[in-house]
């Protein structure tokens, strides 16, 4: 089979040329999805790019997955003077690209690039900071285009080529109701993921297009222009690219020096994927690049220093180890509020790894001040979310935030705890955003209670909510937004500032100021920090090892019952995320795991996912139910694990 560097295979390479060698090959674990359904459904977008020829009717499709075929039709509709091709397939040497929308008229070929991303601007120069050079933001895809046009060029050199980037327009607003559902994501016969549109596009559908095109000439310019290094070698754009093929076609690993991206690998091994046969490509790279053994990667390195941002400078002055750092390299100092500083919490970090000390950091002083200001009965909630490309109503712009699920547990200051409350809308079509903000008010305007939030989230998307409201003709906005007012602090540059009187409190700021677990390895995730707890509070350890969360007389719960969150596997506590089963019936465990393996980044993760099930996957009401089930289980596990953070925190401040 033939090894063709793909636009995606050169993005990759782009990242890291060494990736190239491990892509594809089955002998290395990899760490991303595999699954083009599921992934269709993380990415979110997957509307855009079939909404985008519907901007462009008339075309024709290219569906054949054989590189032959493909090629064949393709050059067989270009001897047409006037054509539109999807998916067109383009061969040059060793490059292959299928671009999304290509136009010919005469002797013009424009490209067309569509991507599920939002922008603001409607010229070129949005994609260039102030220096006029293009941001890190928009280079992946400015690149991609760039490569595209290269093999267009190289391919067909009578032709004129044009490259455009079509993206959905934030300041668009929807024509009409009803719009993002007629475009559902499902298997095709030979199992081959595909988006369907269920019911043809009225002209009011396409009357005010939510899809811009923007030029991306200039910066394919500016990129043909600029040398791309590697191992201190400088390359034209096109050496780079020719470099990249061979590589590829041939099988040979460019040797990268290691670097701060190397923690982003996705081509590490799992203990079990190990046990499979399975080789480990980021281990691979920096044997060779090291000299090291298995033992060597016992130990935790530079990669894991939190947020610290001069990483390459101690790689390259060969400070691997967090043992080789020292306490001049981070210069530790206060910064003049509570708790430790970044500097001071990222020594403290190394300190431990270099003590080989296991034991749990609890600035106890400062963090019982914190406590002694909070208001009872403590509120503990938590937010799914989403952005699709195509509103649900007519009016709404793209990728505007959906609030689809909270979930809200309660303390009471003499220890009674319950989960007081929830909400969850995943019918298909439905904005939820002001009912979700109403059911919120309901829950928490009872009393004065302080509320918890982890990490800004909730923050952030009630500050979309306020602004949604704000332009709304709903009888109680006002109401709303007063109340969103008292429980936020606004995250806008405009004149209306305001920080509420019951302005959520960010447990995960108090983690990272007032309390360090070295088993997070630096992590201030929940999902870190919670099993981390678990395993170092006795406390936890003998009241949750017993059946008393949704038992009767125990912990009142909307979704368990008799339930035992404390389990041991091989003498440790088992996370309790994982004490929950799968939550979709047709993804595979490996899916699954890296699905919901990080949710500090909110624009993927297995809530989303099954939220975009429900609403763009043809399923049926049992497996809607069993969804919806699931849902409502991991949100209010996210709830309690803060209010076990809580109890540790009230039980080291005595």
């Amino acid at each position: 089979m033939a090894r063709y560097l793909t636009k995606s295979r050169f993005k990759i390479g782009l990242e890291c040329p060494s990736k190239l060698y491990y892509e594809g090959n089955k002998e290395y674990a990899n760490q991303s999805i595999d699954d083009p359904f599921l992934l269709a459904l993380a990415e979110g977008g997957f509307q855009v790019g079939e909404l985008a020829k519907c901007y462009y009717p008339g075309g024709h499709m290219i569906s054949s997955l054989d590189y032959t075929e493909a090629l064949a039709e393709t050059n067989k509709l270009l001897q047409q003077d006037k054509v539109i091709i999807y998916e067109a397939a383009i061969l040059y040497d060793n490059f292959f690209v299928r671009t999304d929308v290509l136009v010919k008229e005469g002797n013009c070929l424009k490209m067309i690039e569509v991507k599920a991303k939002s922008v603001d601007f409607a010229t070129e120069e949005g994609f260039l900071n102030k220096s006029g050079k293009i941001t890190s933001e928009w280079k992946p895809y400015l690149y991609d285009a760039a490569f595209q046009k290269y093999v267009l060029t190289k391919a067909f050199p009578q032709y004129q080529i044009t490259a455009c980037l079509m993206m959905a327009d934030k300041k668009a607003l929807c024509p009409t109701d009803g719009l993002n559902q007629k475009f559902k994501i499902g298997k095709n016969k030979l199992g081959r993921t595909m988006v369907t549109v269920t019911q043809p596009l009225s002209a009011a559908d396409l009357a005010t297009p939510i899809l811009r095109v923007i030029s991306a000439e200039g910066c394919c310019t500016m990129i043909y222009g600029q040398p791309l290094e590697v191992n201190d070698e400088e390359y034209s754009f096109y050496e780079y690219a020719d470099l990249l093929s061979d590589s590829y076609k041939n099988n040979i690993k460019i040797a990268m020096p290691i670097s701060s991206a190397c923690r982003n690998c996705e081509y590490r091994a799992t203990e079990e994927e190990i046990k499979a046969g399975l080789k480990d490509g980021f281990q691979e790279c920096w044997k060779e690049q090291l000299g090291w053994t298995d033992a060597d990667f016992s130990e935790q390195t530079v990669l894991d220093i939190w947020n610290y941002r001069k990483k390459d400078n101690l790689l390259q002055a060969g400070k691997v180890k967090m043992t080789d750092v020292s306490e001049d390299e981070i210069a530790p100092k206060q910064d003049g509020k509570p708790g430790v500083s970044t500097s001071e919490r990222q020594w403290l970090q190394i300190q431990k790894v270099q003590n080989n000390d296991g034991t749990v950091f609890c600035d106890t002083q400062g963090l019982k001040k914190e406590m002694d200001s909070w208001v009872y009965p403590l509120h503990f909630i938590d937010f799914e979310t989403s952005m699709v490309a195509i509103p649900f109503n007519k009016g709404r712009h793209p990728y505007e935030g959906i609030a689809f699920q909270f979930s809200h547990h309660l303390v009471y200051e003499d220890g009674r705890i319950e989960h007081k409350g929830e909400y969850l809308n995943t019918t298909s079509g439905v904005f939820p955003n002001f009912d979700f903000v109403r059911s919120l008010k309901a829950n928490l305007e009872a009393d004065e209670g302080s509320v918890f939030r982890y990490a800004a989230h909730e923050n952030t998307y009630l500050n979309i909510i306020y602004n949604q409201l704000q332009e709304s003709n709903e009888p109680d906005k006002a109401e709303l937004c007063a109340f969103i007012q008292t429980i936020t602090s606004s995250v806008n540059n405009g004149d209306n500032k305001w920080a509420g009187p019951r302005d959520m409190i960010d447990m995960c700021e108090l983690v990272k100021r007032y309390y360090y677990n070295p088993a997070t390895h630096g992590s201030n995730s929940i999902k870190y920090v919670l099993p981390a707890i678990l395993n170092s509070s006795k406390f936890l350890q003998n009241k949750y090892s017993r059946p008393i969360y949704g038992a009767l007389g125990g912990i009142p719960s909307h979704n368990y019952k008799d339930w035992t969150w404390i389990k041991l596997k091989d003498g440790q506590v088992m996370d309790p995320y994982k004490l929950l089963p799968n939550m979709f019936r047709d993804v595979d465990t490996r899916n699954f795991a890296i699905l919901s393996g990080n949710d500090e980044i909110r624009n993927g993760g297995a809530a989303l996912t099954a939220y975009a099930k429900t609403q763009f996957a043809e399923m049926t009401a049992l497996e809607r139910n069993e969804i919806r089930k699931a849902l409502l289980r991991y949100c209010e596990l996210d709830t309690f694990a803060m209010v076990m953070i809580y109890e540790e925190w009230k039980e080291l401040v005595g």
